[in-house]
């Protein structure tokens, strides 16, 4: 681990990283995936942050990959915080559980302090970022449109006390409103994947279809 670079990725990195993507995604929240796609599009939007796209390279091969896109808060008042969301987070088989994404999140974080970010808002799976400083979007009053708070809506303050328990409405950017048949044309570039049922894909299902009381 000693040997692994953070870096910003390159234009040249695209398809690797998209490949990348893809092998980390397959099969695992539904059968195939789309966050290569995704990724594909970000990169060309306005609310992608170029300093917090970045890549995990070791000897040479890109092994992870991360990156940001501007999200806002809105208060009951109309009052507008700036917030980051980061997605999709990948780490190619072969090198998860091994500290690379812990590597991208707390170089991301540094990189986002720096910057003035004071607060960070995803959707993921809480067994994988509590341990990264995440919370359970309740904790700080965060929600969606509505009075309903998902499970798998997760906060993370990089400046303590930045929220203050005001009710907060959460708006992630618009990149990533994809067509999904325009993902599968994109997939179709790629080298055939066969499509397949895990039992990971029950546990996003979950998930994504639960909220805190």
């Amino acid at each position: 681990m000693d040997r692994i670079i953070i870096r910003n990725e390159t234009e040249s990195d695209h398809r690797e990283v998209e490949t990348l993507i893809r092998e980390a995604f397959w099969n695992l929240n539904v059968p195939g995936c789309d966050e290569h796609y995704l990724a594909h599009m970000i990169r060309s939007h306005y609310d992608l942050i170029p300093e917090l796209d970045l890549v995990a390279e070791l000897d040479g091969r890109i092994i992870g990959s991360v990156m940001y896109t501007r999200s806002h808060l809105t208060d009951e008042s109309g009052n507008e915080m700036e917030t980051l969301t980061f997605g999709p987070l990948a780490v190619l088989p072969g090198y998860q559980r091994m500290g690379v994404g812990k590597a991208l999140l707390e170089r991301s974080f540094e990189i986002a302090r720096n910057m003035g970010y004071e607060v960070i808002v995803i959707f993921g799976s809480p067994a994988n970022y509590i341990a990264r400083g995440f919370k359970s979007c309740k904790k700080f009053n965060i929600c969606p449109e509505g009075n309903i708070f998902p499970t798998a809506m997760l906060v993370k303050e990089l400046k303590e006390g930045a929220l203050d328990g005001r009710k907060m409405t959460f708006h992630e950017s618009i990149a990533f409103n994809y067509d999904c048949a325009e993902a599968e044309k994109f997939d179709s570039l790629f080298p055939p994947k066969q499509k397949e049922y895990r039992a990971s894909q029950e546990e996003f299902y979950i998930y994504s279809h639960s909220s805190v009381n």
